[in-house]
């Protein structure tokens, strides 16, 4: 899966000249936490986040009236307070290496870009909900999560047991297991009962570490 499968497209972009203010009110009218700062070509210039805007924004305790604070607010622009080090993203990357970038770097939102122009933005949202579909949190059957020996065979013989005995896995995950030589696997099956099912990977696994029903 690559970045543009997933990525909001058209975004929502902001010039460095909007007061910080407009782009505040913006945010909470579309929902979203950060836009990208283009100049009038749609190059990327920065990337302006909430965090920025409040930031900039005077502290509770001040001894400014309500008026003085609004002056002052509504004279800040963008390009004042916007992240100029953008870290992006190009739409023919593979997800996992934006959420690699997403994590290292502590950002929440990665600018997409093709030839300079901003084409788009994927953002920890947008991951959550791979993560849910990853795990099949929005379907119906039997979760599963086991460690398995770390041998491609075992794998192949463990999804072969379950089918053998009519079940169907909806999803399957891998992860690191508890040393080298074994993976952590997690699945969740319909058309098998739990106890129909733990019937089945028994041969296979070296240990069950969870196993129950989930509904949508």
């Amino acid at each position: 899966m690559l970045v543009k499968e997933r990525m909001s497209s058209p975004v929502i972009t902001v010039h460095p000249d909007l007061p910080i203010w407009d782009a505040h009110r913006l945010m909470k009218k579309e929902g979203v936490r950060r836009f990208p700062v283009v100049d009038k070509h749609g190059h990327l210039l920065g990337i302006i986040s909430e965090k920025n805007i409040l930031n900039a924004s005077p502290s509770p305790a001040t001894s400014l009236s309500i008026f003085e604070i609004n002056y002052l607010i509504s004279k800040i622009k963008v390009q004042e307070v916007m992240n100029r080090n953008v870290i992006t993203i190009q739409e023919d990357a593979p997800l996992e290496d934006a959420a690699r970038e997403m994590a290292d770097n502590k950002v929440g939102g990665l600018p997409v870009v093709r030839d300079h122009q901003v084409v788009g933005i994927i953002t920890e949202t947008d991951l959550f909900k791979i993560f849910l579909e990853l795990l099949g949190a929005r379907q119906a059957g039997v979760r599963l999560t086991c460690l398995v020996p770390n041998d491609p065979e075992e794998l192949s013989q463990l999804t072969k047991g379950i089918f053998d005995k009519g079940g169907n896995i909806l999803t399957l995950g891998t992860f690191l297991g508890e040393s080298c030589e074994d993976r952590e696997i997690t699945m969740k099956v319909e058309g098998l009962s739990i106890e129909k099912l733990k019937e089945a990977i028994e041969p296979y696994v070296n240990k069950v570490l969870d196993v129950r029903e989930s509904s949508i």
